[in-house]
Parts: structure tokens; C-alpha cells; sequence
């Protein structure tokens, strides 16, 4: 995925150069729901987007608890790595271009901070730096049931312009296992930011019959 720096208009490039390379931050705290940051490192490193990781000591934690990833291999998948309480990392600059953030997942500590300008980690001012800046911060917030707390939270980030995209499960696609699952809402993360991911199960308005497993 690159971009054409004459027709996007973004950021300060030397434009005699045609192409840049497009750059996204990643970041994975420690909500349930860690594959879907693994997934989505592996489809951005795919398409050749140029990735700055931060996992924070909560998203560390529940990477071992809930994948046979290792922190080693996770970190591996991105461009660079930055620690999570490295607040002079280049992400930490609005000077420091990027199309936006993603974290995935996002526990509703990381929304409660971000929300209410609390840049206690990296993660946090990674954040608040993509808001200020105008740029594109998506969440995927996993709580459930949730509380009138986190709502609002929510809320008063859509209203910043955030985007709130919760990790859930399409069955129009009918999906046959849990990786099929992961893939489609790794798709419609990416597909906020213009990332097209080969073999995504789209809508067409053609209504079939349900799947009978044998």
C-alpha cells in the first residue's frame, strides 16, 4: 500500500518523490482479544505498510495468556518497536508523520485515558497525538456488558473523531472457523483506512441460504 504524495495531500514530503511508503501505528493493550492485533501486524506487513508497535505490560501479559505467540515473534511481524513507557519515541511527536493509529485491542482503561487526555503511557500519548494532529485513531474496544462510563467514553470520542469499531463477528459471511471471524473484522479495521486485504468477504445483496455443516 503506498501512497502518491501529489494527490493525498498529506503531510510535509519532499515531493519529488512520487511514492512514500504508508505508516500506521499499532498498538495492543491488555482488553481480551489479543489476536486481533497479531492478525492485523500480519496483514499490514503484508500489504507493506511500515508499522510502529507499542504493546503495553497489560497487552504483553494477556498475548501469552491467550495465543502461543511470543512477545519476540509479535514484535518481529512490525517495522519498529517502541516501548511502552518510552514517551520520547517518535510516535510521541506530531512532527513524526503517520496516517493514524489502530489499537487493537482496546481496554476501556486505554479508552478512559485517551478520552479524558490522560498520557500516562506511550500508547496513551500515541493517541492523544493522532487526535490533536487530525489524523485517523481507530479503537476496537472489547468490554462486555458495558457501562454507562464507557459509553459515554466512546461517545466523546466519535465526537473528536475517532472511530469506535469493537471487534464483532459478521455471520453474513458464515464463517466456518474463528480465523475466518478474525480475518473479516481485521478487514473492516483496515478497510478505514483504504487497506485492501486480498480475499475479503464483502455483502454483494444476494441473500443465500445458511450453511449446514455435516
Amino acid at each position: 500500500m503506498w501512497w502518491e504524495a501529489s494527490k493525498s495531500g498529506f503531510g510535509i514530503w519532499d515531493l519529488e518523490c512520487e511514492i512514500f511508503p504508508m505508516r500506521l501505528i499499532v498498538a495492543i493493550t491488555g482488553a481480551t482479544g489479543v489476536i486481533y492485533g497479531v492478525r492485523l501486524l500480519q496483514r499490514l506487513r503484508a500489504a507493506g505498510v511500515e508499522t510502529h508497535l507499542v504493546i503495553s505490560r497489560w497487552g504483553g501479559r494477556t498475548l501469552l495468556h491467550e495465543t502461543n505467540y511470543s512477545r519476540e515473534q509479535v514484535e518481529a511481524l512490525a517495522t519498529e518497536v517502541h516501548a511502552p513507557n518510552d514517551m520520547g519515541a517518535a510516535i510521541a511527536s506530531g512532527s513524526f508523520q503517520t496516517a493514524g493509529m489502530i489499537i487493537a485491542p482496546c481496554s476501556v482503561k486505554t479508552l478512559g485515558a485517551i478520552a479524558h487526555g490522560y498520557g500516562d503511557s506511550l500508547v496513551h500519548r500515541a493517541a492523544d497525538v493522532t487526535l490533536k494532529e487530525r489524523r485517523k485513531l481507530l479503537l476496537s474496544v472489547r468490554e462486555a456488558p458495558l457501562s454507562e462510563i464507557h459509553l459515554e467514553n466512546m461517545l466523546k470520542l466519535t465526537r473528536m473523531g475517532a472511530i469506535i469499531l469493537p471487534p464483532m463477528p459478521a455471520f453474513y459471511i458464515n464463517p466456518r472457523t474463528l480465523d475466518e471471524v478474525i480475518d473479516h473484522t481485521v478487514s473492516r479495521m483496515l478497510d478505514q483506512f483504504g487497506i485492501e486485504v486480498p480475499g475479503t468477504h464483502r455483502w454483494t445483496g444476494e441473500m443465500g441460504v445458511g450453511r449446514i455443516d455435516e
